[in-house]
């Protein structure tokens, strides 16, 4: 959400901005530990590092 408040505003401008920001809802978090080890690798991570890498240069 983009909130945009201009130079110069009133205070009536400024509250209904603060209202909107106080009634937004709050992004959803991820929870990252669900996922930690889930995926299987063939190769080890610094090779494939090294080879995406590589296809830069």
């Amino acid at each position: 959400m983009v909130v945009v408040l201009k130079r110069g505003a009133t205070s009536k401008e400024i509250s209904k901005v603060s209202t909107r920001l106080k009634n937004r809802s709050l992004r959803k978090t991820i929870d990252a530990k669900k996922y930690c080890g889930t995926i299987k690798l063939k190769e080890s991570p610094l090779a494939i590092q090294k080879k995406l890498r590589d296809e830069w240069g």
